[in-house]
């Protein structure tokens, strides 16, 4: 062994501890290990900050963003309501998001199948009240899994195929990979929907003043239009969407004022009043096409106007304090709506025009982002740490789900690659105004990307100075004195332990050629072999870097890098033990 070679061992095995020890932020660690590299010479300076161009940072980026679009879009909360209504246990839940996870993944990318699934996630999640963490990292490891079914679900599949050509003139087929990776998916989606709890629950690891914002007493009121859905049902199928946290305080008839129980039916022209917090409220009114107080924005703003609601708290001095909606003329003096109002301590149950407006009261207001903050400094109103507040904001439900659906079937088709797919995607819900342009870089992950970037170059030193060939002797020649099982299974456990520091396209692309040429030199034939470089390479359970599944969970389930070995491990176990005696089944060595 070099030096150089000792020293990459030794800066990796350093990361790593590091990473486990967990007391200091994952991207300071990577940033540090780089800088490190540098100075021992095993990363060239000009090669330093390569990683930031890599495809696999394009990639984790490009999809929290189109993750973050469909979630925005409100599909996601209508497919619950429709399809799964009363799909209340966390077991259930997780059940189905695993199974519809590893099933998409074996036709599309596996990060494109978990993109779309994580904002299921955190619906289940606010339902329930469980953390993320107890969904995201199961659904991660069940897109690894569903993708070894086919040739397409994940890289090492379609490297082994284009390898396995070069040497026999034979590429492996679409579904060769069906019988083996079936088996492994349907065993470890069993392990784990059973064993989920071996994940600890976490909260996310970057939390914003936007989490800390608890205010679940707003008072809106909102209008049944005609041809609304809400025609016709009752107050109670109405409310439903709100999850138990909307209550309605009257229904006003024209001059009728009824009582809002709940086998009220309503009809058009009602105007309910309702209590509830700001994301309750627009399950509510946008699931049941209500009109919220105040006038259409279209009539004041352009059409490509960014409309945003914000929180905002009355001062003592302004100019608001004791003053109504109706009096101000908010939207005809200023082209602004007010939402709802929240007032400490007291129900407010009069219609929101005709609420005396009191220092102290939190508002939500409703217009033009550029005009907004000129009117909150005039009017002595103090707005409260920015968080997103989709109350009657307009939708765009169905262009990010075609947004979606054209990234990955121009990356299924290999019309573009997974990078550029993405990222077009990712610009698509921008220019499409899905995720305004203020907001894109808060579905943005950056101590994750900054993560990746940096450990990039630092994981390929084992490449550079030689030190995977290194392991590729000793792997010969230790394999050498095994049993086809074992040379077998020896495979399998070095393809799962280098993917973290390469990647899992190029683990096979290293540990493929040398399997072959000791599988020729036992006398075996090279298939089983092959099968099992691209499931060790696509079976990276115990680490958060060895594949961008794993790295896009791992900011919003608040994950330590330590959390991935609980689950993973025994996963990997399951793993090396199915697939050792199937692999010399169905592909026969002798």
């Amino acid at each position: 062994m070099s030096t150089q070679q000792a020293l990459a061992f030794g800066v990796i095995a350093l990361m790593m501890a590091a990473f486990i020890w967990g007391r200091i932020r994952y991207d300071i660690v990577a940033c540090s290990v780089l800088v490190l590299a540098v100075a021992l010479g095993l990363v060239p300076a000009e090669n330093a900050f390569s990683g930031f161009s890599d495809d696999i940072v394009i990639i984790v980026g490009s999809a929290l963003v189109v993750s973050a679009g469909v979630a925005r879009s409100g599909i996601i909360d209508s497919a619950i309501r429709r399809f799964f209504p009363k799909l209340e246990s966390p077991h259930l839940q997780l059940a189905l998001l695993t199974v519809v996870v590893a099933v998409l993944s074996a036709f599309i990318k596996n990060i494109g199948a978990l993109a779309i699934m994580m904002p299921v996630a955190f619906q289940f999640s606010k339902k329930t009240g469980v953390s993320p963490s107890r969904y995201l990292m199961p659904m991660s490891f069940a897109a690894l899994l569903g993708g070894l079914m086919t040739q397409i679900g994940t890289s090492p599949n379609i490297v082994v195929s284009r390898l396995r050509q070069e040497i026999n003139g034979t590429s492996f087929s679409m579904f060769d990979f069906t019988p083996t990776g079936a088996l492994l998916t349907v065993v470890g989606v069993l392990f784990l929907i059973f064993f989920h709890r071996l994940v600890p629950e976490r909260s996310k690891q970057n939390p914003t003043l936007e989490d800390a914002l608890d205010i679940k007493a707003y008072f809106s009121e909102a209008t049944v239009p005609k041809g609304s859905g809400a025609v016709g049902k009752t107050l109670h199928e109405v409310l439903r969407s709100g999850d138990g946290e909307v209550v309605a305080t009257a229904i006003l008839r024209g001059d009728l004022r009824l009582s809002p129980v709940p086998d009220v039916v309503l009809q058009a022209e009602d105007t309910i009043l309702l209590e509830g917090g700001p994301k309750a409220l627009d399950l509510v009114v946008s699931g049941a096409s209500l009109k919220l107080s105040g006038k259409p924005m279209t009539e004041v703003h352009e059409e490509n106007e960014d409309i945003i609601a914000v929180e905002a708290v009355i001062a003592q001095d302004s100019s608001l304090d004791g003053v109504s909606a109706r009096d101000l003329s908010l939207f005809h003096t200023r082209g602004i709506n007010l939402l709802a109002v929240s007032r400490k301590g007291e129900r407010l149950g009069e219609r929101l025009a005709g609420i005396s407006l009191q220092a102290g009261d939190v508002v939500v207001l409703q217009g033009s982002r550029n005009a907004m903050p000129a009117f909150l400094q005039e009017n002595g109103c103090l707005p409260l740490a920015e968080r997103e507040i989709m109350l009657g904001t307009r939708r765009r439900a169905y262009i990010p789900l075609l947004i979606l659906v054209a990234a990955m079937g121009t990356t299924a088709t290999g019309l573009a690659p997974v990078s550029v797919g993405f990222f077009a995607a990712a610009l698509a819900m921008l220019l499409f105004r899905v995720i305004p342009l203020a907001d894109v870089y808060k579905a943005v992950d950056g101590p994750i990307l900054v993560m990746l970037a940096a450990l990039i170059p630092v994981s390929d030193t084992l490449r550079t100075t030689g030190g995977s060939e290194l392991i590729a002797h000793w792997l010969g020649h230790f394999a050498t004195q095994l049993p086809p099982y074992g040379a077998l299974a020896l495979i399998l456990v070095t393809a799962m332990a280098v993917t973290p520091f390469l990647n899992n396209a190029a683990t096979v692309l290293v540990m493929a050629p040398i399997t072959i040429s000791f599988a020729q030199t036992l006398g075996y034939r090279p298939e089983a072999f092959l099968m099992a470089v691209a499931i060790g390479a696509g079976c990276d359970f115990l680490t958060p870097i060895g594949h961008q599944c794993n790295t896009l969970v791992m900011g919003p389930g608040g994950y330590k890098f330590s959390d991935y070995p609980r689950l993973g491990l025994p996963l990997s176990f399951i793993i090396i033990l199915v697939s050792v005696p199937a692999l010399l089944y169905i592909w026969p060595v002798g």
